[in-house]
């Protein structure tokens, strides 16, 4: 069955970024066709299963109203659903999983009964339709815009056929683009290309991208027997070892990042260990509920060792694509299958088997997210590329980051790099507490196409620390109200940026809705 839809408003992809753009979007009065590959919007927050990375100051500032809106709910939905203890409950700062990469750390099925809440006014009064499993096909253009795009149900055979005047890529890997004939690049570029100190010193890689990671959650519980069936690529994963690496890929360790104070790791479900990972990214403590309501926590497996990093499902061939997505999975597994049967123990013993795969967290059959987490996409060729030497603590020799005229949002976090499919180890070094300037936004040539997520005007370096949540919740919703304030004053987005009018009217809009676009001086991260 094939269907033709109109808006004012196309945004591809459900993830975090997308789902902001549509709030903003709808917020301003505008009607919102959204389409997600998944049963699940939210992306990082949800389907990826990724609790956020947030920076220090989160609790206070340093991110939009609205997230710090979905912060609050978030605690809320604690609150009101589950029997907290006295004490969490009355903990204005709760953090359900108290794990150690986040002030706030939950199950991502509350993100996404978080989200839907923020959305519901507009889904429920037909604002914003939202179109789940649904993957863009193909794309129409005229000149320098795109007039429809074609959308591809992943389950059947059905097809919809949307035109809106203005389309947002908020797809993990910026699908949209190739596809409309968005100029874009990947991949790492050279020193030559960018000046950037930490850039490739040879010629750029557009194939060396940072390893994608399969989540999943587990629980634990010592005398119990949970072991999955042996991954069919166990083998293969039990003898890997990279050059980089110092000991085999599953293993207790893993190599020390580049300009990154040694770390000793060790990793051990029972809380012994010199680095306590399985805390890292805990969604339920169950110490901060009645007793009884929990058996055991519950902990988001994204650790170094499940990285992937053998190929690029960007810009190659489906049948590759889906030969490194299917690999990705059997490391994750493996992983797992590992910890259960054969990895070393403090107590001399072998394997944690009370490790327990947690299909219902990520709503799964295979126990593995719905979808992998995606560090780095294409991105577009902008009016401006943000470069180490605008963030960078080394680079800016201590200063603040650059100040953006053009300033659309605020975000911090270090330059922290996974390893790439070219080979490259980790790479961690210290940045600025940075702003987003409109031109990272605005394409070259295409008039009435945003990104709303990692596929801005990024390096591969940079991308490192604009690939987080609130930043990715941050670009979303400037690409949303952009879109409206390009349609309410019949300007392009670079006419907004040309104009010294324009672009003042628009960052008062922004400013009125809770959008902070600086920051007080403060530290490096």
């Amino acid at each position: 069955m094939n269907r033709e839809l109109t808006s004012d408003l196309v945004i591809i992809g459900g993830g975090i970024g997308g789902c902001t753009a549509a709030l903003a979007a709808a917020k301003m009065g505008l009607r919102v066709l959204m389409t997600e590959e998944t049963a699940w919007i939210g992306g990082q927050l949800t389907s990826q299963a990724v609790p956020p990375d947030e920076h220090r100051w989160i609790e206070s500032f340093g991110c939009t109203r609205s997230y710090r809106e979905f912060r609050k709910r978030v605690r809320d939905y604690y609150r009101r659903n589950f029997p907290l203890t006295q004490e969490a409950a009355g903990n204005d700062r709760l953090n359900p999983g108290n794990g150690n990469v986040s002030r706030l750390c939950f199950d991502p099925r509350v993100g996404l009964a978080v989200l839907e809440e923020m959305l519901a006014p507009y889904t429920q009064s037909g604002r914003i339709t939202v179109l789940n499993h649904y993957r863009i096909a193909k794309a129409e253009t005229d000149g320098d815009a795109i007039r429809s795009v074609t959308v591809a149900h992943t389950l059947t055979s059905d097809e919809l056929h949307l035109s809106a005047p203005y389309f947002i890529d908020a797809t993990e890997c910026g699908d949209l683009l190739p596809l409309a004939g968005v100029e874009y690049v990947t991949g790492a570029e050279s020193r030559q290309d960018t000046g950037e100190p930490h850039a490739l010193t040879g010629q750029a890689m557009p194939q060396n991208m940072q390893a994608f990671t399969y989540c999943y959650a587990v629980d634990y519980a010592e005398g119990e027997d949970h072991p999955i069936e042996r991954p069919k690529d166990y083998a293969f994963w039990r003898a890997y070892q990279a050059d980089f690496w110092p000991d085999r890929m599953l293993s207790w360790r893993y190599p020390e990042p580049i300009s990154l104070k040694p770390v000793h790791v060790t990793l051990l479900p029972d809380g012994s260990g010199r680095y306590p990972f399985f805390h890292y990214r805990r969604i339920t403590d169950r110490t901060n509920f009645a007793a009884g309501t929990f058996t055991a926590d519950t902990s988001i497996i994204n650790w170094p060792q499940n990285d992937y990093w053998l190929g690029s499902v960007i810009d190659v061939s489906e049948e590759e694509r889906q030969r490194h997505l299917e690999s990705a999975k059997q490391l994750s597994l493996s992983l797992l299958y590992w910890m259960q049967t054969e990895a070393p123990r403090a107590d001399g013993k072998a394997g944690y088997p009370g490790l327990r795969l947690r299909h219902d967290v990520v709503g799964t059959e295979d126990g593995l997210a719905m979808a992998p987490y995606i560090r780095e996409s294409r991105r577009i060729r902008s009016e401006f590329t943000i470069l180490e030497q605008h963030i960078g603590t080394e680079a800016r020799q201590g200063a603040m980051a650059e100040s953006f005229f053009d300033s659309v949002g605020i975000g911090a976090y270090r330059i922290d790099l996974h390893p790439t499919t070219g080979g490259q180890t980790f790479l961690d070094i210290s940045s600025l507490p940075f702003q987003i300037p409109l031109g990272s936004l605005i394409p070259v040539r295409v008039k009435n196409v945003l990104p709303a997520c990692k596929n801005i005007g990024t390096t591969h370096i940079t991308n490192g620390c604009y690939r987080l949540h609130p930043v990715e919740w941050n670009i979303g919703e400037a690409a949303g109200y952009l879109v409206s304030y390009c349609k309410k004053n019949e300007a392009t987005p670079h006419d907004v940026r040309a104009n010294q009018v324009h672009l003042a009217a628009f960052q008062t809009m922004l400013d009125q809705q809770g959008i902070e676009r600086a920051w007080p001086v403060i530290t490096p991260l």
